[in-house]
């Protein structure tokens, strides 16, 4: 983009969710596109958030405070995206399963995710597998989020998706999961098709289900 959005991305990344709310609607006054905003400053000030993540610079409360920042910055695009017609990349059912009353990695996939583009239906905490499979039917996402962060509330993630299967749904989305106890195998056990163990990188992996 032309103009310099430097301190809007830098507000973002240092989590000045104030600042950067202020920056987004002076922005806007000035005849930013939405669309352009969202996906050319705000959605890569979120990958720097991540990067640092993951090379060990940020932890949980900074991304935390970035991911309200982002929230801010959403809150006056979200209508006038909507006005535009212009598309998420796709549409994403995130919950804690039944048992699990821990939200505080669901929020933060959950604003990870929203940066990264995505469309969110946030079901909550302690969600039965019946409410997982409303969700696919009535509010058209492609992907489920399933968060679990004991051990004891890990195989509700198992009866989930064998509910999403016996209700002949499980084709129309794809199942990511995460939580501290999950594993790899644990994920090819109950059949779902991804896991991250960190939020920075379940964006990544929410997009490469959408594009399968």
């Amino acid at each position: 983009m032309a103009t310099d959005y430097t301190a809007l991305q830098e507000a973002v990344i240092d989590g000045n969710a104030k600042l950067t709310r202020t920056l987004v609607d002076q922005a806007l006054a000035a005849g930013a596109d939405p669309q352009k905003l969202l996906q050319e400053v705000l959605v890569p000030a979120m990958g720097v958030v991540g990067s640092r993540f993951e090379c060990g610079e940020y932890f949980v409360p900074e991304l935390l405070i970035s991911a309200r920042a982002m929230r801010a910055a959403l809150e006056p695009l979200r209508p006038l995206l909507a006005k535009t017609g212009a598309k998420p990349i796709g549409r994403v059912a995130i919950g804690t399963v039944k048992g699990d009353l821990h939200d505080i990695g669901k929020n933060l996939v959950s604003a990870m995710l929203e940066g990264g583009g995505f469309e969110i239906v946030d079901l909550g905490v302690d969600v039965p597998p019946e409410k997982f499979v409303k969700a696919i039917r009535e509010e058209n996402v492609q992907l489920l989020a399933l968060s679990a962060l004991l051990t004891t509330t890990m195989n509700a993630m198992k009866d989930t998706i064998k509910a999403i299967e016996e209700a002949g749904l499980r084709s129309k989305v794809k199942i990511m999961i995460g939580g501290a106890p999950i594993t790899e195998a644990f994920c090819k056990e109950i059949g779902a098709d991804g896991f991250s163990d960190n939020a920075s990188g379940a964006v990544g992996l929410a997009r490469s289900l959408i594009a399968k």
